[in-house]
């Protein structure tokens, strides 16, 4: 299994598949507009600018599992992420990431790359980064800075 074997739906409501990405590094992050971590978005619209061109994208899963910190639709969410950090990213419609009711994406993503304690995932802003093949390759806390994976996403890109 890879990423690449999955679909979510973008703000816009239109269908996208992960395999749209294959060949790309990948960054994905489940995202909330009140959160203490929220200007991370800043950094990873950043990251996002730095490395499209070498064939990097940041996917974003707005989440409201985390003392509902991400209460707004679909359009409250693009017009936040837009008009306070400039998210230019795909952004993707509102998932759980834990519990039953979980996205089949986030589901791979923790079974590939556990948390400490605890596989599932904790709070806002864990991050995966995904190879050009759709495979895990490292998992972030939510309080890393987007800005200290560079580093990892710089030897990805260079390893394609």
């Amino acid at each position: 299994m890879t990423i690449h074997e999955y679909s979510a739906t973008l703000l816009n409501g239109k269908e996208k598949a992960l395999a749209d990405f294959e060949g790309e590094v990948v960054l994905i992050v489940n995202t909330a507009s009140n959160c203490g971590f929220t200007p991370q978005y800043k950094e990873l619209q950043f990251l996002y600018d730095s490395y499209k061109e070498q064939g990097f994208s940041v996917l974003g899963f707005p989440c409201n599992q985390f003392m509902n910190q991400e209460p707004g639709d679909n359009n409250e969410i693009a017009s936040f992420c837009e008009r306070n950090y400039g998210v230019t990213f795909p952004m993707f419609e509102k998932v759980d990431v834990k519990g039953k009711n979980a996205h089949p994406l986030f589901n791979y993503l923790t079974s590939e790359k556990g948390g400490i304690l605890t596989d599932g995932i904790k709070w806002n802003f864990t991050k995966f980064l995904v190879d050009q093949r759709g495979r895990v390759h490292k998992r972030y806390a939510p309080n890393t800075s987007p800005l200290k994976i560079k580093d990892d996403i710089e030897a990805l890109l260079m390893n394609n």
